[in-house]
């Protein structure tokens, strides 16, 4: 007389498929937390989202083909400071390197934190946008009254003419707005005065 087999042991495939699982999830986890930083080395690599690339040095050429470049000072609501480039536009040639200096003065009554982002308008000019030098992402303290001026500086990539698609672009424009800031992240001020972080959660 025949026998059936014996049910096959399960318990070492469900332990394996739950380890599965866990590592999934903590490997989810770490990209979250990587996400941001991963994304940001990204656009400041390739100048993607209108991100302008950074640079150690010069171009090393110099072309004949000028530029405009614009220069756009904005401050968030609730923070208190005047912010401006020393001019509004200067032309220059591309591969040359140039600084342009930013004043930044604090007209409230409080000592205020704040944090500058930038963005580079038309996207596409982002990747030949090159900053050797920039106040961005830096917390600057201010006294009430108290100002300082940071210098940019910069140079348009001369592989720029090497792009057919945009030989037809004139101008560019480096577009900063200051936020006040807390542990080096920028908050915004709802109607009511009390600040938000970038999820929109409220802040004391």
């Amino acid at each position: 007389m025949m026998t059936g087999a014996p049910p096959p042991v399960r318990s070492s495939n469900h332990a394996r498929t739950a380890l599965i699982c866990v590592g999934v999830a903590f490997g989810m986890l770490g990209a979250s937390f990587a996400a941001v930083p991963l994304y940001d080395l990204f656009c400041k690599v390739t100048g993607f989202g209108g991100t302008p690339m950074v640079g150690t040095a010069g171009a090393g050429k110099i072309l004949d083909r000028e530029m405009a470049v614009r220069f756009d000072a904005n401050v968030a609501p609730g923070l208190g400071w005047k912010f401006e480039a020393e001019s509004p536009e200067i032309k220059v040639k591309v591969g040359a390197t140039q600084t342009v200096f930013y004043k930044v003065t604090n007209r409230s009554e409080r000592t205020v934190t704040g944090i500058a982002t930038y963005n580079i308008a038309p996207d596409k000019g982002a990747a030949y946008f090159v900053k050797i030098q920039c106040f961005c992402f830096t917390e600057h303290t201010l006294k009430p009254g108290e100002s300082f001026e940071a210098p940019v500086v910069f140079y348009i990539d001369p592989e720029i003419a090497q792009n057919r698609e945009l030989d037809g672009v004139h101008a560019i424009t480096l577009s900063y707005t200051y936020f006040a800031s807390k542990s080096g992240q920028p908050v915004a001020e709802d109607k009511a005065g009390s600040s938000k972080d970038d999820a929109g959660n409220s802040k004391l």
